[in-house]
């Protein structure tokens, strides 16, 4: 339903699920909204290798206390959740010191209150636009994250402490009600004990993505496939963007462009603290579903997900820093494989699985920037991180509502470009 008339002519950036997302959003408000995106269709970057997880359970930061401890320990095993390449730069030097910084106790449970605050918000509307829509996205209730001794069952004490701040309904379970709530663990090896989170705990982000193409096309919005925008700059009252040697002028646009926001928004100013950290997907179709999981699992020592997607397991994870091109990894590519045997060893075709690479664009601080730049009519919704879809709608309603002019039904504090101030 849309809720106003037509009030401005607002161009979004980027057909992933953020920039799709913040177009419903502005669809919805009565703007005029027209998605620029450079390839032939929408979610065919880093949305289409997205992990599927969609739990608010998964969406903490990364830089958690002990964080270079782990860091340093994991340059020297075979599998470890982190990856630093030969080519590491002064530049990503500098970042990564930063980035550890955060890992500090009371900046970790900051960054986790924000991130959570958008997480919860998401969950409401997804269920919202889900109800009123009847989509169906291969959605899945329930996440565990599995621990695999005693140790780091009681490592999760301050987490779970800080998540019933933050109002994430989840339960702690020992080993036997582990594998009652999910039979496929029947052959795993060392199960201690795990959180459950019983909300949604995944989907099929591409297919969500392309349904919401769909409905965008019937709210009227325009789509622009293989157009590349190679600039932005202030034009009068509006914005001008130069799209394939031609410009188009808008009241607003949104950059919703993942790893390309720096690049794009650096002439204007904006020298956002942002660097793209490679992770990987493995893709195997089902070939036992009595021993494929349900619910979405976490490993909590090795920090990868593993998601069930249709008649496919999704295993996402592993953060290598300092990468430039798009090579396939070993020490990635065994980490995701040991996570799969460990739990599920029988469910899926693993040695046949294709595997992804992509970029996700950071904040050292991992919270994402969402609104007005302080460039005239310029917006942002970027820095998603990894738990990029449990935050996307919560980030694009709360992006629509500022350039609506209503009032955020989410504290924005810690959220915005202020925070650069």
């Amino acid at each position: 339903m849309i809720h106003q008339q037509t009030q401005k002519q607002i161009a979004v950036i980027g057909g992933g699920v953020m920039g799709i997302c913040g177009a419903y959003f502005l669809a919805q408000a009565g703007h005029q909204v027209a998605v620029i995106e450079q390839r032939s269709n929408v979610a065919e970057e880093s949305t289409l290798g997205n992990s599927g997880i969609l739990s608010a359970g998964s969406a903490l930061p990364w830089s958690a206390p002990g964080m270079r401890k782990a860091i340093l320990s994991g340059m020297f095993n075979q599998e470890s959740p982190n990856v630093l390449n030969a080519r590491f730069s002064p530049a990503l030097w500098c970042w990564m010191r930063r980035w550890m910084a955060e890992s500090e106790v009371q900046r970790f449970r900051l960054h986790t209150h924000q991130m959570q605050r958008l997480a919860s918000y998401s969950q409401d509307l997804l269920q919202q636009i889900e109800q009123h829509f009847q989509i169906d996205f291969e959605q899945s209730r329930g996440l565990l994250r599995l621990c695999r001794n005693d140790e780091e069952l009681a490592a999760l004490d301050p987490a779970r402490e800080l998540l019933s701040e933050c109002g994430v309904s989840h339960r702690l379970l020992d080993s036997s009600a582990a594998r009652a709530l999910e039979p496929a663990l029947a052959n795993a090896g060392n199960v201690a004990g795990a959180l459950y989170f019983p909300d949604i705990g995944a989907g099929n982000c591409t297919l969500f993505t392309k349904q919401l193409k769909a409905i965008l096309q019937g709210l009227g919005v325009h789509f622009h496939f293989n157009s590349n925008v190679s600039a932005i700059a202030p034009h009068g009252s509006r914005v001008a963007l130069q799209i394939d040697g031609q410009q188009l002028s808008a009241d607003a646009v949104v950059c919703a462009t993942g790893s390309a926001s720096a690049k794009l928004l650096k002439p204007l100013g904006l020298r956002l603290p942002l660097h793209a950290i490679k992770t990987y997907t493995a893709t195997a179709s089902v070939k036992n579903y009595e021993d494929a999981p349900k619910l979405a699992v976490l490993d909590s020592s090795y920090k990868v997900s593993m998601a069930r997607i249709g008649s496919r397991l999704r295993l996402a994870g592993v953060a290598e820093f300092g990468a430039k091109n798009m090579d396939i990894d070993d020490k990635a590519l065994r980490t995701l494989l040991k996570v799969a045997h460990d739990w599920f060893p029988d469910a899926a075709n693993f040695n046949s699985a294709s595997f992804w690479c992509g970029h996700t664009p950071m904040l050292a601080d991992e919270v994402p920037l969402i609104g007005h730049t302080g460039v005239n009519n310029v917006f942002v919704n970027i820095a998603h991180g990894g738990s990029g879809w449990s935050m996307a709608l919560g980030a694009s309603k709360l992006l629509a509502d500022q350039i609506s002019g209503l009032p955020s039904e989410v504290d924005l504090d810690g959220l915005t470009m202020a925070r650069y101030g």
